[in-house]
């Protein structure tokens, strides 16, 4: 994937994450608030790759 593409990527696991653990903590569902936690980190990462991918212009 691009830079772009993880970026978008990242975004969208970000918004979801924060959407499971919202809904985890409203219901006191500790599963869901861990799937949450672990699908924004995920987009914190795709995002980070897509920053590392731009500073090299997309050459890895």
């Amino acid at each position: 994937m691009g830079e772009f593409t993880d970026k978008v990527a990242g975004h969208a696991n970000e918004l979801a994450g924060k959407a499971k653990r919202a809904l985890g903590d409203a219901t006191d569902n500790e599963k869901l608030i861990a799937e949450g936690d672990a699908q924004e980190a995920k987009g914190d990462l795709q995002k980070d790759v897509g920053a590392v991918k731009g500073a090299f212009n997309d050459k890895i």
